[in-house]
Formats: structure tokens, sequence, C-alpha cells
């Protein structure tokens, strides 16, 4: 590596577009698909569960956003000081983790994701490892026309990994058996990516999620009072929008009640009763709810359940954490590629 951040690398791709480094740019995401596959022109990564993150090192200028462009250099000051020691001028796509038993787990990950200006103590309790998977942008260079294998070579070549910043490994070919491998290890499943695609800033059928569970994000609209000695509430009520020519709605989802720590009732209540409302937000719910109270749906979460039934509601949904890298209203119900005939 060199000191100079603009100087253009020895040998970079036909497709490589000399272009002004952005302060902004949306990622790429990926599709469910039910349909596991192997395929020769296919790469599998690990899905990781943490929050999707798009860096932009600029050396004391570096920043972290979410996926939906919110500055994050306040709650992870680790990642922040690795990638000020970045020597490229680069925007790298990765995902920030936390373990827990040698598994990321975006609950564990909740101990630091809302938390500004952490300590050191806190920081050594829950440490987060910033994994890396693509490279957008390199010395004044747009690379988003570049296939994926060759910006994922550049990636390797370009920067020095560590344990804070890690390279995330995928294999070639053997989609399925890796699938197999990854939920027998308790992973959250496997992106499978085109491996001549191009980076496309939109969501996109030439990356694929293939999950070993049922996972969705959710936007709360409710909660219901707290029974016995529980405190804070009782359940989350949940739904996702769906967006049709006549107009847009709020689709109820059901009752999420499991899945929550003490600390987390009593302090989710507090910001909740910040955005009451008199009314439902959600257009279809007609069942009545005792000791309901209505908010408005800023609110994001991650849920897993064991399946939808027929009447669009969740069957054993459990809490996972609240997410903040999603705008609410962009959270619609997940459908997978449909299966070929």
């Amino acid at each position: 590596m060199t000191n100079d951040r603009r100087q253009r690398p020895a040998s970079l791709p036909e497709q490589a577009r000399r272009k002004a480094m952005p302060s902004w740019t949306a990622p790429m995401l990926a599709t469910l698909s039910h349909q596991h596959f192997s395929a020769d022109s296919w790469i599998f990564e690990r899905k990781l569960d943490g929050q999707r993150c798009l860096v932009f090192c600029r050396g004391s200028q570096s920043s972290i956003c979410s996926r939906n462009r919110k500055l994050q250099n306040a709650y992870y000051p680790e990642i922040l000081d690795a990638i000020a020691g970045i020597e490229v001028e680069c925007i790298l796509d990765g995902e920030l983790v936390t373990f827990a038993r040698g598994v990321t787990s975006f609950s564990r990950l909740q101990k630091r994701m809302h938390i500004a200006n952490p300590g050191k103590d806190l920081c050594k309790r829950y440490p987060v490892v910033l994994y890396v998977f693509d490279l957008l942008h390199l010395s004044g260079h747009d690379l988003t026309q570049v296939p994926l294998r060759e910006r994922k070579k550049l990636l390797r070549q370009q920067l020095t990994f560590n344990q804070t910043i890690r390279y995330l490994p995928h294999i070639n070919c053997d989609g399925e058996s890796y699938l197999k491998m990854a939920c027998n290890k308790g992973w959250e499943g496997v992106i499978a990516k085109q491996a001549d695609s191009r980076y496309h800033h939109s969501r996109s059928r030439q990356w694929l999620k293939f999950k070993c569970n049922n996972g969705q994000e959710l936007v709360i609209g409710g909660y219901t009072d707290p029974q016995g000695k529980r405190n804070g509430f009782g359940a989350l009520l949940v739904g996702y929008w769906q967006y049709q020519r006549h107009g847009n709605s709020l689709c109820y989802a059901g009752k999420v009640g499991t899945g929550f720590s003490n600390d987390f009732l009593d302090w989710f209540q507090r910001r909740m009763a910040h955005y009451q409302r008199k009314t439902s937000p959600f257009t279809d719910l007609t069942e009545k709810i005792s000791g309901v109270h209505w908010i408005t749906p800023r609110f994001v979460g991650e849920f897993a359940f064991t399946e939808w039934t027929d009447k669009g509601r969740l069957r054993h949904p459990r809490f996972l954490g609240l997410r903040k890298d999603k705008p609410a209203r962009q959270v619609v119900r997940e459908q997978a590629v449909p299966e070929q005939g």
C-alpha cells in the first residue's frame, strides 16, 4: 500500500472508471430464495447476523454509515480507529457483528448498537468486528461495473486484515453443501452471489439469501399492558407495509410476547410511550385487543418465527432486537424468488 490514498493501483480491471469518491452510495441487497442450488457461476458467503454498513475510508475523515445513511461513528469507536489506518481511499461494504459462542449474534449486538460513545469497558465486554465482503470504490475509481469476483480479488490485495477488520471468505460452486454446514453450525444462512455480477444500488436477484430459519423485519405499531409480575409491556403488535396502486396499508402480522429482557421491557416501553396515538395504524386489524396502546409506526424490529399462517400471521414469533438501519416505510413482507417450474 502507499501513502497516496488516491494513487491508481498498478492493475485495475478495464471496467473501473475514474470518478471522485461519493459521500454516499446505496447498498446492494439480496432477495430471499427457497430454491437452493449449486452452480459454477455463483459464489457463496456466510450470512452474518449483524448490522449492514458502508465504510468510507478517508483517513481521519473516515465514516461508517448504516444502510439507511445514518452515521455510526459514535457507536463503534474501535472500528473507526481501525479504518482510519487504511492507506487507500475506498468504499467498503460489510457487516458489523458481535459473537456469542462462536456465532454472530444480533441480540448481543443490541448491547452496542444503541449506545453512542461507549466506554472502554463496554467495548471490551461486547467487542464489535467488521466483516468486509465487497469493494465499491478504490483510489478515485468506481468499481461498481467490475465483476464481483474481481472486486473481491482487489479487496484482498489492497487491504490488510486483522482481528477488528476481517475479510469474509466465500466458496465456489457448492451452495447446497455449504448451506447444510451453515445450518448445522447455527449460522443464519448463506448469501449466494453471481460471480460476474455488477454492483446494483438496489435489491437484486443476482444476490440471493438462503436462510436456515425464518426471520423478518417488522414494524411495531403498538404494545399491550404487562400481566402478572411482568414489567414494561406485555407484547408488541407488529406488521409490514403493502404498497398498491389504490393506496398503501400497514398489514397486521400478529403479537410478539417473547424474547425480551427485563431491562429492555422497561427501556423500550418508555420510548414507545412518547409516540402513542389514539387509533390503530394497522388497516386490516379487526380483532379486539385488550390493554393495547397504539403508537406511530416508526420502530423496526427483527423477529424469528416458524412460519406464516394462511391469514398472514406469524406462528410462534420471537423478538431478536431493534433495527436502526432500515426506515419503517421500507419494511415489506419478504417474498421468496418463485421456483422455476
